[in-house]
């Protein structure tokens, strides 16, 4: 390297940049995938029960999609700053950059585009992570980040994340993106068992899956918050000024799913006791199916639900009872008289 005059380290090559996390998109192309399938049969559907079996379909991927696609997304904590700072080790020569934080479940993602991007003979546009998920070794990633020469200000972030820094923020962010993880996990899995239900005539139960989906989100989000914010901030300084960090996208859009899963679930609750009728035509399932919780005594008294149908006569049946039947055996002797 020192032959073609470049000051050490000199990082020799850049990862390919992504202009989206690949799991984002793959995420993303899955849900409108199965939307547009449903688009298609939507003329196949007739009356109103078109467009209540529409807004059912649309609302619920949204919530499948946001909870799957939040628990990958790198954009829990995010930062950006504008400064001018140095550009390599061993070297005097300062840029002006843009440098941007991204602090996901999983990992960081840390940013340095030049401006403008042309500088000291070179293209300063770098777009790195660094993951800390089940399995993998953030000590490592950083290791090879040095040995591959990385700009300084890449190194800096990075170096602030490890687990001998100081400032404490691998154990901090780790642990709050293994619990908010884990919970979103959750909230997908009652997700996933509220649409079965909303499938059955158990549309009560389907309510209170979605009411756990948007409880279970509400959780993660007290975690994530609860372990990033009762520790004083790690000051991070780049040139001539500071880089700050705040909440991001995905903590937002979190907060707001989970709120609105947790009023459709209370709606649905409310509905069921109110205008059951109402919510059954709204998931077009026969009005005239209601389950009917009747005590079985071979199971010691408990309920178990029946379904009938409401077009049943009230009124009491004669059923004919065969002859075998109706046959009663009498040991009194006056019987046979």
């Amino acid at each position: 390297m020192a032959a073609f005059g470049h000051t050490f380290p000199f990082y020799t090559g850049r990862k390919p940049t992504f202009p989206m996390d690949t799991s984002l998109a793959v995420i993303i192309a899955i849900f409108l995938t199965s939307l547009v399938t449903f688009i298609i049969l939507l003329p196949g559907i007739r009356g109103k029960m078109r467009l209540f079996w529409m807004l059912r379909v649309v609302t619920s991927l949204f919530i499948g999609a946001v909870i799957l696609a939040m628990n990958f997304s790198s954009e829990w904590s995010v930062g950006q700053v504008s400064t001018n700072m140095s550009y390599k080790a061993f070297s005097s020569e300062w840029i002006s950059a843009n440098v941007g934080l991204q602090i996901g479940l999983g990992g960081v993602n840390i940013t340095l585009t030049g401006n403008p991007v042309q500088q000291l003979n070179e293209t300063i546009n770098y777009n790195e992570e660094f993951t800390w998920h089940l399995g993998e070794n953030y000590a490592e990633e950083y290791a090879q980040a040095l040995e591959k020469g990385l700009p300084d200000p890449v190194l800096y972030l990075a170096e602030k994340f490890t687990r001998n820094s100081p400032c404490g923020l691998h154990g901090q962010y780790r642990l709050a993106g293994h619990y908010t993880s884990a919970t979103l996990w959750v909230a997908f899995l009652c997700w996933l068992l509220a649409n079965v239900m909303f499938s059955m005539p158990v549309l009560i139960y389907g309510g209170h899956m979605l009411l756990a989906t948007g409880i279970f989100q509400l959780l993660g989000l007290l975690f994530f918050f609860m372990a990033t914010s009762l520790t004083p901030p790690c000051p991070l300084h780049l040139g001539t000024a500071m880089l700050h960090t705040h909440h991001g996208p995905a903590f937002w859009i979190t907060l707001t799913t989970g709120l609105l899963c947790v009023l459709l679930g209370l709606a649905m609750v409310v509905a069921h006791r109110m205008q059951p009728h109402r919510l059954k035509a709204f998931f077009s399932q026969s009005v005239g199916e209601e389950p009917v919780l009747e005590r079985n005594p071979e199971e010691g008294g408990l309920l178990s639900p029946r379904y009938r149908s409401t077009a049943e006569s009230p009124e009491p049946q004669d059923i004919p009872l065969s002859e075998a039947s109706s046959e009663v055996p009498c040991e009194d002797p006056d019987c046979a008289l």
